[in-house]
């Protein structure tokens, strides 16, 4: 019968081929085992856990719709480029069935669906008029799901689209109030996430394609249209945000 001491000495010795005193590389071994308690081995680092690493992009409803036929909408080519051909007047489609859709095509990135997608979002927000508002709480999920991509031309893309639904829809920047706690953590993530580019030009900025720039203009529209309470609660999640009325 091994007794406990004996058990823990044979934990020690070196097995055979393994890394010793005599020049050999030591073994790297898993944390929090029992091999960690071996002599010549090294604990092997934690993994990173990848807060800023882009998820893979996966195909949408929107797409799924598109390809299906189910959108009243077609491609237009004229001098000044591509535009969408609505079949039906704006104002007649039923915003909560096509909107939230649209919305969910926030996250491709291949033509044509990113071009149907993001500007089919403009004309709704445009012509929609007071058919938008109700339908924001369905705009929430799809706004959440693009963000979390952490995919630098997606998040771009959503931040115009919600910049343009605060500054074009009445009362939408009041009605997002209650809602930051699924759309502001990854603000919160990539705030001051800029290009440290020395002396150089970040062209970027010019493009509106910097994640940071952005974020900061979005925070500061969220707080312009969103009443009273919007900057106690950007504050609650986002805490280095700073007011841009309040002096």
């Amino acid at each position: 019968m091994v007794t406990g001491k004996e058990f823990r000495m044979t934990l020690r010795r070196p097995l055979p081929g393994a890394a010793g005193k005599y020049g050999r590389e030591p073994r790297v071994v898993p944390a929090f085992t029992i091999q960690s308690l071996q002599r010549d081995t090294v604990v092997a680092r934690p993994p990173r856990c990848g807060a800023y690493k882009q998820r893979p992009l996966r195909p949408t409803m929107f797409r799924k719709y598109y390809r299906r036929g189910d959108f009243p909408i077609s491609m237009e080519t004229d001098s000044s480029g591509n535009k969408i051909a609505w079949k039906i007047d704006i104002d007649k489609l039923d915003f909560h069935h096509y909107m939230p859709m649209f919305f969910d095509g926030l996250r491709e990135t291949e033509f044509p669906y990113k071009f149907f997608a993001r500007q089919g979002i403009h004309d709704m927000l445009v012509y929609g008029g007071p058919k938008i508002f109700p339908v924001i709480p369905q705009l929430i999920i799809p706004i959440k799901k693009a963000l979390n991509t952490k995919n630098p031309e997606v998040m771009c893309t959503t931040l115009k689209v919600l910049q343009h639904l605060v500054s074009q829809v009445e009362m939408a920047g009041v009605a997002l109030v209650p809602y930051y706690r699924q759309i502001l953590p990854v603000l919160n993530l990539f705030k001051d996430r800029n290009v440290n580019c020395g002396d150089n030009i970040d062209y970027t900025q010019q493009r509106r394609e910097n994640v940071g720039d952005l974020i900061n203009e979005t925070l500061e529209l969220l707080e312009r249209y969103g009443g009273e309470d919007a900057f106690i609660n950007i504050k609650y999640m986002i805490p280095t945000y700073e007011s841009c009325m309040q002096s």
